[in-house]
């Protein structure tokens, strides 16, 4: 059983550390793992904290960096195809997400038949952010499930596990992260949720606006339904002939 952890990291100095840490303390004894980050064009000392830290832990620790910001969902993607393991766990690097969650995801998986697709989702039942982007979630997640049927309240959250092959599988496009489940369901494939606990940022801000959320959401919205619409499902079966 290997992990690869992808994180994408975008002016995350102060977080990096103590997120890497909280990780390699909360993987069960017995799995093998790797933690990817994907410096995705950072303008502080994110890219040196980590090279700093990878010096420090060479074994599990593996930095990967873009020259300027391609976003989320592409950062995500480069850690992927570089990933070795083939389980795919995502965090968010602003320390929100507890690692202490992981267990729980590695057990859900673990009970998955070789081969197949799913994705396991992290819902934020008890969010730390403030009223106003709370709200901006809940109408959102409402939207996107009635529209998609994606069996997830809470897509936005970044900790989830997929099969490295699956995640390979999806169409790729900016902004995709925010429909993986969707996505994997397109494919034919089972959608878990897992109620995880949510922390407040360490340091930092956040690299989102109200603005930039809709703006791209409802054109992705709407193109993700066009992918849905288009889909085709099958499931073969090998017949064989005996004379």
């Amino acid at each position: 059983m290997d992990i690869s952890f992808v994180i994408p990291a975008k002016n995350e100095q102060g977080n990096i550390r103590p997120l890497v840490t909280e990780i390699t303390q909360n993987v069960p004894n017995g799995i093998t793992f790797e933690i990817i980050y994907v410096d995705d064009g950072s303008t502080d000392g994110t890219q040196n904290e980590l090279r700093g830290l990878a010096q420090e832990l060479p074994v599990c620790l593996r930095v990967v960096e873009h020259n300027s910001s391609q976003g989320q969902s592409t950062a995500i993607m480069t850690g992927v195809r570089y990933a070795r393991y083939e389980w795919i766990v995502t965090l968010d690097a602003d320390g929100q997400n507890d690692p202490s969650d992981i267990p729980s995801f590695i057990n859900l998986a673990a009970q998955q038949p070789m081969g197949t697709d799913f994705c396991i989702a992290g819902y934020r039942k008890n969010r730390k952010d403030n009223a106003w982007k709370r709200l901006q979630s809940r109408i959102a997640n409402r939207v996107r499930q009635r529209l998609l049927h994606d069996d997830t309240p809470d897509t936005g959250c970044g900790l989830k596990l997929i099969p490295r092959s699956t995640f390979l599988a999806l169409p790729y496009f900016d902004h995709m992260h925010r429909f993986l489940p969707a996505l994997v369901k397109r494919l034919g494939g089972r959608i878990f949720v897992v109620e995880v606990n949510h922390r407040d940022r360490h340091c930092g801000a956040s690299n989102y606006t109200m603005l930039s959320r809709l703006g791209v959401g409802i054109v992705d919205l709407f193109g993700v339904i066009w992918l849905l619409r288009r889909a085709k499902c099958p499931q073969p079966q090998e017949v064989t002939d005996y004379e």
